[in-house]
């Protein structure tokens, strides 16, 4: 992936005009995303759903787990976009050529189009709301049916598997994709999109060491958890999830260390695997970010109800997605779908992924360590520093 990004910016540097040409190289990585956006976010939002089990039974922990998930990442959804607001990383990037127009509609009306007349037509024409919308209702009736519903569970599982699978081929043409949109971008837009990029990382980093600090270490505080005792106890977890960039490899250490912490294996059970789905902090900030990024890069026009539209999408596509690899490019493939931005953007933002996963992914292990231990002291758990 760095051999590609580094060719790629070295022919958009100095052969710009050959570099223009590679354009339908980066398209066709492009479309591989986008035709599988459809069958993976029903698919895993179905069978997620489906087998989450129901509140009742994981009790008055899972509801409160559901409730603290559901406020933090709105949290976080509100900072990733503040800050992309505020330092304006994306603004003079020149990613499109005229102002693109995002959809409008009366209030009225972008309710009644959320909901599909027809999910395959949905499906055909990209709209990433209304499968949304019918994956989780889809998902809730196959889990209050139980049993009867496990033959479709099992095939929506079976899709999920085989879309990872997809995505996986797919990603091996990433050098490829990215370095072909990375020179075709410089070719065409100028050396500025190297800075663009540039300042999306730094901002990244802000976003992501702002909401530890404020939310997360707000929260312990709140909550009265020994911090130095806390810190000392997630210091390893988080250093693998920055090293590996995968949550899956720090959760059985951090399974290990807040149980020695002293958080009983009960609540440990139900908001370490629900938080891998539903409270994916980290993710949501560059989600937010990402999105503002390149509405800023595309001039595009966005007014209040734009904005909020875009974040309730992001919040909602964000459920469930943790074991899709590069899983951000899919959902960010499919609300630029819906909003009109420009495709090229997500090849250029999967040029800088492997920089800004490292903080997300630590965000993320780190936000569900503080999640349990604050949800064990609203059960009464107590500990002395």
């Amino acid at each position: 992936m760095f051999l590609g990004i580094a060719a790629g910016a070295a022919a958009g540097w100095w052969l710009p005009e050959w570099s223009r040409e590679l354009t339908p190289v980066s398209n066709v990585f492009l479309r591989l995303i986008q035709s599988i956006v459809a069958p993976l976010l029903f698919s895993v939002l179905v069978s997620g759903l489906a087998n989450a089990g129901s509140l009742r039974e994981m009790g008055r922990v899972g509801l409160k787990s559901v409730v603290y998930f559901e406020v933090v990442t709105t949290a976080a959804l509100l900072i990733g976009w503040g800050f992309a607001t505020l330092m304006e990383p994306g603004a003079g990037v020149a990613m499109g050529g005229e102002p693109v127009a995002a959809p409008r509609a009366s209030a009225g009306a972008a309710l009644e189009n959320a909901v599909p007349a027809s999910i395959f037509e949905a499906m055909a024409t990209g709209n990433v709301l209304q499968i949304v919308v019918f994956s989780f209702l889809f998902g809730a009736a196959a889990n209050a049916i139980g049993d009867r519903a496990r033959p479709v569970v099992a095939f929506a599982e079976a899709i999920a598997d085989i879309s990872f699978q997809y995505m996986r081929f797919v990603m091996w043409l990433a050098p490829l994709g990215v370095g072909a949109a990375l020179a075709a971008t410089l070719g065409s837009r100028g050396r500025g999109a190297l800075v663009g990029l540039g300042k999306f990382v730094a901002v990244s980093y802000l976003a992501q060491t702002f909401f530890i600090v404020v939310v997360l270490g707000g929260l312990l505080v709140l909550a009265r958890v020994p911090w130095r005792r806390f810190l000392k106890c997630v210091r390893e977890p988080f250093l693998i999830a920055f090293a590996t960039t995968s949550s899956g490899a720090a959760l059985p250490k951090a399974f290990e260390n807040l149980e020695t912490f002293g958080v009983p294996r009960r609540i440990l059970s139900v908001t370490l695997p629900l938080g891998l789905s539903f409270n994916l902090d980290g993710s949501v900030i560059h989600l937010a970010l990402a999105a503002t990024f390149v509405a800023q890069a595309s001039n595009a026009a966005m007014g209040a109800g734009d904005v909020v539209l875009m974040l309730a999408t992001l919040k909602l596509t964000s459920k469930g997605v943790a074991g899709i690899p590069r899983a951000g490019m899919v959902i960010l493939a499919s609300l630029f779908t819906m909003f009109g931005f420009p495709l090229e953007s997500l090849a250029l933002l999967l040029a800088v992924d492997a920089i800004v996963d490292m903080i997300r992914t630590s965000t993320n292990i780190l936000g569900n360590c503080v999640a349990s231990v604050v949800i064990a002291r609203w059960e009464g758990f107590t500990a002395e520093d």
